[in-house]
């Protein structure tokens, strides 16, 4: 096979920290490729006034494959205030780049699986009859709209003239007459039917092709009737073309309700942006938390996959690393699959799954430490230590 060119965004934190120990894993069981670094993050935010600069736009278009560490992200004004005396109020404002990364290349399919690792002292469990203790079995992956909804940036705080004229056209804001103008903030939740449809059969698909029974769309389209009633109408079609596989509906609160009573019994989710995002989070804090959760982030020609968990910043301080290098390197697992390479991502699962239930090396969090330097001499290992001993099961 060709030799594949990767672009590496480590971006902020301890996202420099994993992704050299995602490279040395892709490394051992000889994956063929050349990394280019590219910038991006809350460095080039500070000195640049751009989180994204075109540079790195420029790679990712012309090598369409990259692995991405984590960002840091700050509100607005802390945001402006830490850019360079010379960028200061020349009208620059901050916006995520990964969010800005996967509204320019259209990256609008999010796919984050929630599986658990046999023995995981991080896995959930529960009270079962008699007293027994039970730890159900978690597979669970959710395809979540990456585009759209309220990560769309179409806000306002105090607007203007015309968009506040446009929006007293709405019945409902007459609720809202007693408020100045000036002290009104206004973010849209925005559905498109292409995108809509799109994430849905995405979800179905993968059903199809790894053998779920159910795909649940999880709204709100009792309360958010428009943008979740479109979801849902969508999704009502759409299931028609799927013999064996069942369409469930769930609102977001109850399902986070339900998620700790019978995690076992969902499979494929689909949702809009932002309640994918909690739905995501939910079902990874069953699975061992944000330090075994990967992503990828799909388009029609770019591709980015990254772990879920933020930058730490904390942690990227520390002389010896101990943060857990695992979702890392599932996010490349993942990438592994989108580019064909299965044999290669299994290998590397099963070397994971294998460390987890042997139990001989964990990270500070699978011990149920408190982060800090000390817990290296508490038992925990270290971030290359755990690195090391997935290579060494690989098989």
């Amino acid at each position: 096979m060709s030799k594949r060119t990767i672009v590496t965004m480590p971006g902020d934190g301890i996202g420099k920290t994993v992704l050299p120990e995602a490279i040395r894993t892709l490394n051992a069981v000889d994956f063929n490729a050349d990394y280019i670094h590219a910038d991006i993050g809350w460095e080039f935010w500070c000195k640049e006034g751009n989180p994204l600069p075109q540079r790195t736009l420029d790679l990712l278009k012309e090598h369409k494959i990259s692995l991405f560490g984590a960002i840091t992200s700050k509100p607005k004004t802390e945001a402006a205030n830490e850019l360079a005396p010379d960028l200061q109020d020349k009208g620059y404002v901050y916006y995520s780049p990964i969010v800005g990364l996967r509204q320019h290349f259209n990256l609008d399919i999010c796919i984050r699986p929630c599986k658990s690792f046999k023995d995981n002292p991080l896995n959930f469990i529960r009270k079962g009859k008699n007293n027994t203790i039970e730890e159900p079995e978690v597979d669970v992956v959710i395809f979540r709209q990456n585009t759209e909804g309220l990560y769309c940036g179409i806000e306002w705080t105090n607007p203007s003239a015309e968009v506040y004229a446009a929006l007293n056209t709405h019945p409902k804001m007459k609720n809202f007459t007693w408020c100045p103008k000036e002290e009104l903030a206004i973010s849209t939740r925005i559905f498109t039917k292409k995108a809509t449809e799109r994430i849905i059969r995405a979800a179905f698909e993968h059903a199809k092709n790894f053998g779920y029974k159910t795909v649940t769309l999880c709204e709100k389209p009792n309360v958010i009737r428009e943008t979740s009633g479109m979801m849902l109408a969508y999704a009502k079609d759409i299931v028609k073309e799927y013999d064996g596989i069942s369409l469930r509906n769930t609102n977001i609160d109850a399902q986070m309700m339900w998620l700790t009573k019978n995690p076992e019994a969902y499979g494929v989710f689909v949702s809009g942006n932002m309640f994918g995002d909690i739905l995501s989070d939910g079902f990874a804090g069953l699975t061992g938390g944000l330090g075994f959760a990967c992503s990828a982030n799909i388009g029609k020609d770019v591709a980015v996959f990254e772990p879920t968990h933020g930058s730490a910043p904390k942690y990227a301080e520390y002389e010896t690393s101990i943060v857990s290098p695992i979702a890392m390197i599932l996010s490349a697992c993942m990438m592994l699959d989108h580019i064909g390479e299965t044999e290669k991502a299994s290998k590397i699962r099963n070397a994971i799954s294998e460390v987890v239930k042997e139990g001989k090396k964990r990270t500070y969090d699978m011990l149920k430490l408190s982060g800090s330097q000390d817990v290296l001499n508490q038992g925990a290992a270290s971030t290359t230590q755990m690195t090391d001993e997935i290579i060494k099961h690989l098989k």
